[in-house]
């Protein structure tokens, strides 16, 4: 049984329509089942085979738009996303960082001690010395929360910004634009897509090789083979919209059932009349996750 977070007052992993998680589907986790993965360590070139695959899988995507993915040709096994933030910490250890309130909870956890100047970007205006987060779609809501408006303040001011596109493959109508020069990282990850959060896979993107530690694990290849290889067996047999696909209508219904708005992003319903009050994130709307009843 999992336990609140003491430090995390927006832990709702216990509520009824709490926390954010892959949708249990049962024809993926037959698939799973029926795998034999540990072959893939004595296969050299599985990461890169997953990564070649998992761009490619991205761009198939008929449910949303992504503009400027092709600026960044340095493709790279992750740890899901969590290894590619903290390394984006690295790299700006000495800038302040920045999100949004409703933010995913893991960068005020690892800011709350190394960098306890970190500010959300509602508290004051952006400086030249920041750095910032932002999911895409956004974490609180599923949408494109503010994006265009950061970014253009981030251009200006010439800010690193990762992009954290965790819930791409659970999202519809959803413009994903990459094309700013202020983006210097953007992570992909399968954990809330498919029922394999613990199997920690994800990808990288950055746009120039400056030999940290991810890219010197990519050179010696030593890297995790059997994320790679259960990532490549679901990307090659499940497309990018399954899920959304799969989903949809259901997302509609229990949304109606519960008098909220459905997001663009299946796993959540929005409350913008103040009903739930319990699943306020920091934010300006109640996000309830519908993952544990979509497929009921």
């Amino acid at each position: 049984m999992h336990q609140a977070l003491k430090t995390s007052p927006n832990d709702k992993r216990m509520l009824p329509y709490g926390g954010s998680f892959s949708i249990q589907d049962t024809q993926v986790i037959e698939f799973i089942k029926e795998l034999t993965l540990t072959d893939s360590l004595w296969v050299d070139d599985i990461n890169y085979q997953f990564c070649e695959k998992y761009f490619e899988w991205i761009t198939d995507t008929k449910n949303n738009v992504f503009k400027g993915l092709e600026n960044f040709p340095y493709k790279l096994y992750s740890n899901g996303t969590s290894q590619t933030f903290d390394l984006f910490y690295i790299k700006n250890k000495n800038r302040r960082f920045r999100c949004l309130r409703g933010e995913y909870i893991y960068h005020q956890l690892a800011w709350r001690n190394s960098w306890p100047d970190w500010k959300f970007i509602d508290e004051l205006d952006l400086a030249s010395n920041d750095a910032v987060v932002l999911s895409l779609p956004f974490a609180d809501t599923g949408d494109e929360h503010k994006l265009k408006e950061i970014l253009t303040a981030c251009e200006e001011k010439n800010i690193p910004v990762l992009i954290d596109c965790a819930y791409f493959g659970t999202c519809k109508n959803v413009e994903f634009d990459l094309s700013y020069n202020c983006i210097t990282d953007v992570a992909f990850s399968l954990s809330k897509i498919f029922p394999v959060a613990h199997a920690r896979i994800g990808m990288r993107l950055t746009k120039h090789d400056d030999d940290d530690l991810m890219l010197v694990y990519d050179k010696i290849n030593y890297n995790n083979r059997i994320g790679a290889k259960l990532g490549l067996e679901l990307i090659t047999n499940f497309n990018s919209d399954y899920i959304c696909d799969k989903y949809a209508a259901k997302q509609l219904l229990l949304c109606n059932q519960l008098d909220v708005t459905p997001s663009k992003t299946i796993l959540f319903g929005l409350d913008f009349q103040n009903k739930y009050t319990e699943y306020n994130r920091g934010g300006t709307v109640n996000r309830l996750g519908l993952h544990k009843v979509l497929n009921v």
